[in-house]
């Protein structure tokens, strides 16, 4: 799919400086994921890395390169916090190169969808189109990324908001799995012991109901914690805003009719309730094992074919 920063790039010349700015990994609740691109010059931006005080930094460190020669680079990491307007943590890890105008033979396979492979080398950036890379993945934490670093990633292909809530067997065996799925992944967990759980973003178990508030409308939720409490307390605030395209809680029958019961002597309403599935993942799948879960469930996120569908529980 071909965006304004793709234009943009196709008008490039040496006269004419302009940068491009790359999410290269998220973690927590950022505003766009990996792979997202917006190109800036001296007078304007072309689309968006989510807008707010994180896009109003990414252009300032994108001018300041374009008096750097073309393919400059630099890697800068941002923690999300109330500095850049989010609630509930986590961390974004961006690219900020002067685009070399005599080196953008990779745009046409950019516009078409094709896996491209981007190594980082003293000086300057080789953007490699490869249709049979796999995806290799960047992370948000830990030493940024230097010259020598590859990655691969498919361009234009959208990925579903996946906001997971719990970080033991189960979201463990969720989260290891996503990479490579047509999955954004958002995970958080409430105990301090797992802060160092790579892609796990810590926050206080009385603030993260309030994290559901920002998640987009076409994510999937999951939430399968360690406090039963906790599980209902987020069960609520994602039932009870605006429809998201899959609400899943673990548990057994016997719990979401319980959760069900008590949303219903709080008064949410019939249409609200309906929206939760639990137990989780495909009823087809027999099995409680953490690794046959979370293939199933990923089985049945699967099944949501676009940003506009919802998915309709199996156990209504």
């Amino acid at each position: 799919m071909t965006g304004d920063w793709i234009a943009r790039l196709r008008r490039a010349a040496p006269e004419e400086p302009v940068a491009l700015v790359t999410v290269l990994a998220t973690e927590g609740s950022a505003p766009r994921g990996a792979g997202t691109r917006m190109a800036v010059d001296a007078a304007a931006s072309f689309d968006t890395i989510g807008g707010g005080a994180l896009e109003h930094q990414a252009i300032e460190q994108a001018r300041a390169i374009l008096a750097y020669p073309p393919g400059s680079w630099r890697v800068q990491d941002y923690p999300l916090g109330p500095l850049l307007g989010q609630c509930c943590g986590g961390r974004v890890r961006l690219l900020i190169e002067r685009v070399d105008p005599a080196a953008l033979e990779w745009l046409d396979a950019a516009a078409a969808g094709t896996t491209l492979t981007t190594t980082l080398r003293p000086g300057n950036i080789a953007h490699t189109p490869d249709p049979t890379e796999a995806i290799l993945p960047l992370s948000a934490r830990g030493a940024r990324p230097a010259a020598g670093t590859t990655w691969s990633e498919r361009l234009g292909a959208w990925q579903r908001p996946l906001y997971l809530f719990g970080a033991g067997h189960v979201g463990q065996a969720i989260a290891r799995r996503t990479a490579g799925l047509p999955l954004r992944l958002a995970w958080f967990d409430s105990r301090p012991e797992l802060a160092d759980t790579p892609g796990v973003t810590i926050v206080d178990a009385d603030r993260l109901p309030a994290c559901l508030s920002d998640v987009p409308d076409e994510a999937a939720v999951v939430i399968l914690t360690h406090d039963h409490a906790l599980d209902y307390a987020l069960t609520r605030a994602a039932l009870t805003r605006a429809p998201l395209a899959y609400v899943g809680l673990i548990g057994s029958a016997t719990k979401r009719a319980r959760f069900l019961a008590r949303l219903t002597r709080e008064g949410i309403s019939t249409d609200a309730r309906a929206r939760l599935t639990c137990p989780i993942g495909l009823a087809t799948i027999p099995g409680k094992e953490p690794d046959v879960i979370a293939l199933s469930l990923l089985a049945q996120l699967l099944t949501l074919a676009n940003a506009d569908a919802r998915i309709t529980p199996e156990y209504a």
